[in-house]
């Protein structure tokens, strides 16, 4: 199928102009990301979002894999000498790849069936005969058949059966039908396999567990899945039989004699021996596809919620890794992030030296000017906020508890031994709590995002659609908030659109020999750095204090001139142009239209003038918890103050200041009706929560958002 076709079928599948998707494409096949595509290429593809080019780009790999299979194929055939026009023409219809396998299946290379040797024996013309349904008495005609391998009429009408047991299995129609009844009517059915109820008790709500197939939500099936692949349940998909069987007698059932009666044994055989096993395999893929991707969604959703928290940006910061029996370990941090001092405290129990450790911290807090303590979210956080509340300081610091999922997974990897080779994993920790503060999306993007937390099932999904999935919301994420190229780590300036871990390398090599990037022209002299990697990444990369104001915003250097004509014709300079509203208020965008650059860029320009180089992300909010420490400590009826720590599909978990987070399932969400957790709440929403139930022995807490004063944010 040629391009121009395809490019047909993708617009008119996502309801798009057929240019702008050709654009799309062609923007694509030539190098250009989709954060630069998005950002910078508007008038070429309409203003398409990110997800609408993802989309795009998907359909345009599935077409061209489908249109890889389909040349394999019609090759297979004509090497066959089985290819007709007809037949041609039906390959080069196909949509699906299902529907160019049903057409293929006929044809495919198969291993030794019983179709097969009923064939050899001679037997396919008798099998013709009976499936036309003409012949009243076939097995009189059967003898006719006999021969020194077929010994007598039931042996020469069985394989004749075998036969037409494989045609109808191979039957387009038939699978297309019955495709359509497993997607109408399937139920899943999940049963225990004998002997396991002590060892699968996890898995007791799917002992003995079916419903209809198009329901049975993601985070279900993967459950079931899991369960199976454990050994302890045993899966099945299937519609109602007699359905099944009557959809297929009404498709090769022409009559009422004695060959339709053989037909008919033949499609039994046909439906329970081929075409059930090979359509509930066929869904079970299918099903595990959707709940991947459905799976899939929310960890990027939840991801990207998480990547994108509020930082608090450039702040000295004394940052607590908390423990009972090895101590707390603290650092400081300067403004940028530089570890600039660390020791261990021993506050609480069994050693109990507070009154020297609030002589520490005091200590530690005016010498290195601290503005901000952040205290991870592990063992002893609790005690440690308490401990840190007990300090009387000089003036005003905020305090945070910070989640500290995956930090003990950065600080033993090759990033924090190259980061730190002269610190242990302690000290490693306890700064990347204190930079997750300072700049969650820079600290987040060293960790692979599946040890992060924040997903269901992640380990049950394709691996590989997963990880695909989760570097393209690092890789969204990094690009909506700007890089800060003069301060950024070699790992983040790798998500940056057209770098890559070579160049980014490069670049910060090229800082260590010649100091600070005095301006984005100066990134051309970085080592590989060409035109295009220049052009796809220089409007992500900030540089603050460059001679040229425009450098530390998000104006791409293709389009200063746009600006210098603009400042020009009111005689002012850049700055002034983006220091006053009076100015900005005075330029008509119609005036600098051009062939290449458009209303839509010339109006990103002006949003750039007037907020240059704005992080995206809201502003961090201090939290408190209630005083509780331990699940004896709560009791249903509190309503107390909780972070949302995880969304799924089934409701949302909330970190209420124990060490077991709560789970406010999705019916208990809100008084009315709610089809999806992520449209009530966010990832780090501060919310109020009442507990419902507590099972003290399962660890288990269930809260509601029902009934509650819902004021935090």
């Amino acid at each position: 199928m040629n391009s121009d076709k395809n490019i047909a079928i993708i617009a008119a599948n996502l309801g798009l102009h057929e240019w702008q998707v050709e654009n799309t494409i062609r923007l694509l096949n030539d190098g250009a990301t989709i954060p630069f595509i998005s950002r910078y290429r508007k008038e070429m593809t309409g203003s398409l979002d990110e997800v609408k080019l993802l989309h795009i780009r998907d359909e345009y790999q599935r077409l061209k894999e489908l249109d890889a299979r389909r040349e394999s194929i019609i090759k297979s055939v004509e090497e066959q000498e089985k290819m007709t026009p007809e037949l041609l023409q039906k390959f080069r219809d196909a949509m699906t790849m299902a529907e160019l396998e049903d057409i293929y299946l006929p044809f495919r290379p198969k291993r030794r069936t019983k179709a097969t040797i009923a064939r050899e024996k001679g037997l396919e013309p008798l099998a013709e005969l009976i499936f036309k349904q003409q012949e009243t008495d076939p097995e009189n005609k059967a003898g006719e058949f006999l021969n020194d391998e077929v010994k007598s009429t039931e042996e020469a009408l069985s394989g004749a059966c075998d036969i037409i047991a494989e045609w109808i299995n191979e039957d387009e129609t038939a699978r297309k039908r019955l495709r359509r009844l497993y997607d109408r009517e399937a139920v899943i059915y999940s049963k225990l396999v004998k002997g396991k109820e002590t060892e699968g008790i996890k898995f007791r709500d799917y002992f003995e567990w079916s419903e209809p197939l198009k329901k049975c939500p993601s985070h279900r099936l993967l459950a079931m899945r899991r369960g199976e692949e454990e050994g302890y349940l045993r899966i099945t998909i299937e519609p109602d039989e007699e359905n099944a069987l009557e959809m297929l007698n009404s498709i090769f059932i022409k009559g009422k004699n004695e060959s339709s009666r053989l037909v008919e044994n033949a499609l039994r055989d046909s439906w329970k021996r081929l075409l059930s096993s090979s359509m509930e395999t066929e869904f079970i893929n299918i099903s595990k596809e959707k709940a991947d991707e459905e799976a899939i969604k929310v960890f990027s959703d939840n991801l990207r919620q998480l990547l994108l928290a509020s930082p608090l940006g450039e702040k000295s910061v004394l940052a607590i890794d908390p423990g009972f029996r090895t101590g707390c370990k603290v650092v400081c941090l300067d403004r940028q992030g530089n570890l600039l001092h660390n020791e261990t405290i021993y506050p609480h129990p069994p050693q109990n030296q507070t009154a020297l450790s609030v002589k520490k911290i005091l200590s530690l807090v005016n010498a290195y000017k601290i503005e901000a303590i952040a205290i991870g979210n592990g063992t002893a956080s609790r005690e440690t906020e308490d401990f840190i509340k007990y300090v009387k300081f000089e003036k005003d610091i905020q305090v945070f508890v910070v989640n500290e999922a995956g930090a003990s997974i950065y600080s033993a990897s090759k990033v924090a031994r190259d980061e730190f080779p002269d610190y242990d994993v302690t000290v490693r920790g306890a700064v990347s709590i204190g930079r997750r503060l300072m700049d969650p999306l820079a600290e987040l993007v060293k960790i692979d995002p599946k040890s992060i937390g924040v997903g269901q099932y992640q380990h049950d999904v394709d691996q590989h659609k997963l990880q695909n999935a989760l570097d393209e919301v690092v890789i969204s994420c990094v690009n909506a908030v700007g890089v800060e190229v003069n301060t950024a780590s070699s790992h983040l300036l790798t998500y940056v659109s057209g770098l890559g871990p070579q160049l980014a390398q490069n670049i910060v090599d090229y800082r260590s020999d010649n100091g600070p990037f005095r301006s984005r022209q100066e990134l051309l002299k970085v080592k590989r750095m060409g035109e295009k990697a220049f052009e796809q990444s220089a409007g992500f990369l900030r540089i603050r204090n460059a001679d040229n104001p425009l450098d530390s915003s998000a104006v791409h250097p293709e389009s200063y001139h746009v600006v210098e004509k603009m400042s020009g014709d009111l005689g002012c300079d850049i700055k002034e142009l983006m220091t006053s509203e009076a100015k900005r208020k005075d330029i008509k965008l119609e005036k600098y239209i051009t062939p290449v650059t458009g209303l839509p860029t010339l109006k990103d320009i002006m949003d750039e003038l007037a907020k240059p180089g704005r992080d995206p992300r809201s502003k961090i909010k201090e939290f408190r918890f209630a005083d509780i420490h331990s699940i004896d400590d709560v009791s249903a009826g509190m309503v107390v103050p909780g972070i949302v720590t995880n969304i799924t599909k089934f409701g949302a978990f909330v970190d209420i200041g124990i060490k077991q987070d709560g789970l406010v399932h999705i019916s208990n969400m809100s008084k009315s009706y709610v089809k999806d957790p992520s449209e009530i709440v966010k990832i780090h929403q501060h919310v109020m929560v009442k507990i419902i139930d507590v099972d003290a022995e399962r660890k288990r807490i269930q809260l509601s958002m029902k009934d509650t004063d819902q004021k935090r944010t």
